[in-house]
């Protein structure tokens, strides 16, 4: 399907924890991970509009509540941080979770403020993103790890212990942007995507595999996960018309047209068709972010979506 990408030749399905409390997580993680998901996933970002939980604090607090789901964020934003500190932090959740940690990485942007309150000025955090990202990968399998960069320098060092996984825990890269597509061909492990349509979706795929053959990788073992905002209703008109009213909201701007492209809508069924398109396109993870009535769409996905999953065709 590609040049320089090997995608996975099974479809997984991962959910965003819809929790900001203990409470919540101690009943909804098991729950997920009894029903079928492949991953649980966190968003992350030090400050924004809405309450959010430090995401690699709250993946360790699941990691220890569940025993076989992948834990993932979707997307952590690494330019705010310095990645030493980073490393040594996913080392230790890759460890105590028995080698879980799948780390999506992201620029953000969408909030500056949190950037001022971080001290990093906003225009760096594409050039200061790709270094961090050089940083983790020699701090997680290197003794004695050195770097002379523009915004990180330091060494010879060593963390330990190393994370379990033996390169580290794979890294997603998550945008929207053609930097997120070099970035994700040249640096990543596999993609992520945020308010993509299936079209869209193949056209950044095959934009990525392209980057990659530009920086000399072929046969790049590559994740490809879409993000998407999921409705389930009683009809898709229905689930269009909550899809809409609820995105307007969050986003200040109209949204009907977007979420018929952006969103999954209706039935079960109704979801099987539109997966299709996203596997067609060469998705081959799906993370369900769901705002409304989560616990009713966890039992559906169990009873309805995983079964219907077998009818979905991954291109030869």
């Amino acid at each position: 399907m590609f040049e320089n990408l090997k995608l996975p030749q099974d479809i997984q399905c991962g959910m965003v924890l819809p929790a900001q409390n203990r409470a919540d997580m101690l009943r909804l993680a098991p729950r997920m991970e009894a029903a079928g998901f492949d991953s649980i996933w966190v968003g992350d970002h030090v400050s924004f509009y809405i309450p959010l939980l430090e995401s690699l604090t709250a993946l360790t607090f699941v990691s220890a509540i569940t025993e076989r789901v992948r834990l993932g964020t979707s997307v952590y934003l690494l330019p705010l941080r310095h990645p030493t500190p980073v490393a040594k932090i996913t080392s230790t959740l890759d460890l105590l979770s028995g080698g879980r940690l799948t780390l999506g990485v992201g620029v953000g942007g969408e909030f500056p403020p949190e950037y001022e309150a971080c001290g990093v000025p906003l225009e760096e955090r594409g050039p200061r993103i790709d270094e961090a990202i050089e940083v983790l990968r020699k701090l997680w399998t290197e003794n004695g790890a050195e770097h002379r960069g523009k915004h990180f320098s330091f060494g010879p060092v060593s963390l330990d212990p190393k994370p379990l996984q033996k390169a580290g825990p794979p890294i997603l890269i998550g945008g929207r942007k053609g930097p997120t597509f070099r970035r994700a061909g040249q640096h990543g492990d596999g993609y992520i995507s945020h308010m993509c349509s299936a079209q869209q979706y193949a056209e950044n795929m095959r934009e990525i595999d392209r980057q990659a053959g530009r920086f000399g990788r072929s046969a790049v073992d590559f994740e490809s996960s879409a993000f998407i905002f999921t409705f389930p209703d009683k009809s898709y008109e229905a689930a269009l018309d909550r899809a809409a009213a609820m995105l307007e909201m969050i986003y200040n701007r109209p949204f009907r047209d977007a979420a018929r492209k952006y969103c999954l809508l209706g039935r079960p069924e109704d979801f099987i068709e539109q997966m299709q398109a996203f596997v067609d396109a060469g998705a081959r993870r799906f993370i369900f972010s769901v705002p409304e009535e989560p616990e009713a769409f966890i039992d559906t996905y169990e009873s309805l979506i995983k079964p219907g999953l077998a009818r979905l065709q991954i291109p030869g």
